[in-house]
């Protein structure tokens, strides 16, 4: 079976970087993962700034996403491990959203985004489903380290 997930509010909405669970990585309060995310894109800048402390995580992704940020050049490099960060931190910072994710079992997890191809499986299903991966090796690692 296959568990799609998108917007915030829908089932499984806690999968989506926009949910409302903050997290603290490397120092900083972030008010969900997706503020978190679009920041490193211009870590060490005083964009990053910016896009930590705007109000919703549309804003930070339309901050990240904004031709004026200063992108940096190891980004594409970079953009898997960040995520991977941003995503572990989240569900081991909440323990109501780790058992939803825990609990998914082996379910194949889908990000049902229409217009993301690389984080979600785009409008004809044939996108990367980064984003559903990414879930699926973090539910393997709370796995491991609720058995430890």
């Amino acid at each position: 079976m296959t568990i799609k997930f998108y917007h915030e509010y829908d089932p499984y909405g806690c999968f989506s970087n926009f949910s409302a669970h903050a997290i603290e990585l490397d120092g900083k309060y972030w008010k969900t993962s997706e503020h978190f995310y679009q920041a490193q894109k211009v870590v060490g800048t005083p964009y990053e700034d910016k896009i930590r402390e705007a109000p919703s995580p549309d804003k930070a992704a339309e901050y990240g996403r904004s031709d004026d940020a200063p992108l940096r050049e190891d980004w594409n490099e970079a953009k898997d491990d960040v995520m991977r960060r941003a995503v572990l931190k989240k569900f081991q910072t909440h323990a109501d959203i780790r058992k939803t994710l825990v609990n998914t079992g082996d379910e194949h997890l889908i990000e049902d985004s229409p217009v993301d191809y690389y984080w979600g499986c785009g409008e004809d299903g044939s996108g990367k489903n980064m984003l559903g991966i990414v879930l699926m090796e973090v539910r393997e690692q709370l796995r491991q380290s609720d058995s430890d």
